[in-house]
């Protein structure tokens, strides 16, 4: 079962949205050369509690922190601590989430730290992070869910070839519905499966946390012994980004952006719908 939600529904997610994007401009400007994942998960557990917020990752499923922090190699769901200091040239994906009265808000954003990082690392985080803006402009009223899947991989796929040969899109994880509940139904993938079909259609009160991840090698994944951290099987280091959008009877609000998307889609010659909050 789909989860559709009231306008009433999507303004509480637009404040956690919004505690969200407070935690990703803190997390931001903290991963710096020398600190530590904890001091980032830290930085995060602080912007929570000042919000008057909820972390919707401390204990789900006993994952024991905060915030993800992924790493170079690492997908996702990387567990902060105090051994991994982060280096001048290292890429760090940073995934965070927030509950406000029940209601949940998740996205995730690439960083990277210091300085002198190849190009084609950059690039990766640039065909990552468009990847998904191409996604959250194919949720349109009237589309099906394998739009948002063929979006995500048609950009990929038309990008230059790095010089690793291709991009991997990670096939085990993908995006999913999100609202009274971090994650829903349905699984979304980022890339066209015929097995899967077409999918839901998109109507308005749908909400979907819209997030591809890539990498400059494989698209396989092994988790660690920590029964956690997933990292490429070929070491390729790889980008994860993501967002929460919210389908209204207006369009789509990105509930965990500042603007609420508007400036990113209008590239794409969409309009966003208006903030909930005002």
């Amino acid at each position: 079962m789909v989860q559709i939600k009231t306008p009433e529904q999507i303004a509480k997610m637009r404040e956690a949205g919004l505690v969200v994007a407070a935690i990703h401009a803190a997390t931001r400007e903290a991963a710096v050369p020398g600190a530590t994942t904890r001091d980032l998960d830290m930085v995060a557990r602080k912007v929570i509690a000042e919000a008057g917020a909820k972390s919707n990752f401390l204990g789900y499923g006993g994952f024991p922190a905060t915030i993800c922090t992924s790493v170079n190699e690492v997908v996702v769901h990387g567990i902060p601590d105090d051994k991994t200091v982060l280096k001048d040239g290292d890429v760090i994906s940073i995934d965070a989430g927030a509950i406000v009265d029940g209601w949940h808000g998740d996205a995730a954003f690439t960083a990277f730290v210091g300085t002198g990082h190849a190009p084609e690392l950059i690039e990766l985080s640039r065909v990552t992070e468009e990847s998904m803006w191409a996604g959250i402009a194919a949720m349109r009223n009237g589309n099906r869910l394998v739009d948002i899947s063929k979006a995500i991989e048609g950009y990929i796929r038309r990008q230059p070839r790095p010089s690793t040969g291709k991009y991997g899109i990670i096939e085990d994880y993908g995006g999913h519905g999100i609202g009274s509940e971090m994650h829903m139904d349905p699984h979304l993938l980022n890339y066209v499966s015929r097995k899967r079909g077409k999918g839901i259609k998109l109507v308005p009160g749908v909400c979907l946390a819209i997030e591809p991840m890539v990498s400059l090698g494989t698209a396989r994944t092994e988790v660690l012994a920590d029964d956690w951290t997933v990292v490429t099987t070929d070491s390729s280091w790889s980008s994860h980004w993501e967002h929460s959008v919210a389908l209204t009877e207006d369009g789509p609000i990105v509930l965990t952006s500042p603007d609420c998307g508007k400036a990113k889609l209008a590239e794409y010659g969409v309009t966003t719908a208006p903030d909930p909050l005002g």
